[in-house]
């Protein structure tokens, strides 16, 4: 199987890419002790993205896929965005920033369909330092009033997709999987992604 290095030390995110990504021997940044990740300064998924495919291939021969993803929440203007990893504080953890979210909406008195929000990735391939190509994807949905669910990780557990009453935590990762932001920027990126299978 051709290799694929994935810009993350996320184990979350590393397991939803083997899931997406049967076809690729896939392997993150945990096999590179000695990376420094760069500082993310991108005011879109896009910019961060590429920030972060850039200085990851560089490590190596292999095709280098990094994403960079968040939550948008209407009634916050768009927020957490680029910032939802951090939107506590730099060094808050997935709790944290949940129940910031959480404050947010009910200082905004948000309720019912005021809670629309969609989850956004962008994947960005490169190889030894130059970006070949970068893919989008988006899930609706809402946020909900409280935590359900053991699954995911991230805000998984307040989003509700659309068409569903379970939030992504509560969700099987298969169907997860096919929901995701991530699923449909994957989808958008396969037919980039065969062409490279073929051509190696």
């Amino acid at each position: 199987m051709p290799r694929l290095l994935l810009a993350t030390t996320n184990a979350h995110k590393t397991s939803e890419f083997l899931a997406l990504l049967p076809d690729w021997d896939i392997a993150d940044l945990s096999t590179h002790p000695e990376y420094v990740p760069p500082e993310e300064t991108g005011t879109t998924f896009e910019a961060n993205a590429i920030i972060k495919v850039i200085a990851a291939s560089r490590l190596s021969d292999d095709w280098t896929l990094a994403d960079d993803s968040g939550l948008e929440v209407d009634a916050l203007q768009g927020a957490p965005g680029v910032y939802s990893a951090r939107y506590a504080g730099p060094e808050a953890n997935d709790l944290e920033n949940r129940m910031k979210l959480l404050r947010e909406l009910s200082a905004a008195g948000a309720r019912g369909k005021a809670r629309s929000a969609r989850f956004r990735c962008v994947l960005a391939i490169a190889r030894n330092g130059a970006v070949q190509a970068t893919f989008a994807g988006a899930a609706e949905g809402m946020i909900n009033n409280a935590e359900r669910g053991a699954g995911g990780f991230g805000y998984d557990p307040l989003f509700i997709p659309e068409g569903y009453c379970q939030t992504f935590a509560e969700l099987d990762a298969a169907t997860k999987n096919l929901l995701s932001h991530r699923g449909h920027a994957l989808n958008a990126a396969a037919e980039f992604l065969a062409g490279l299978r073929e051509s190696r």
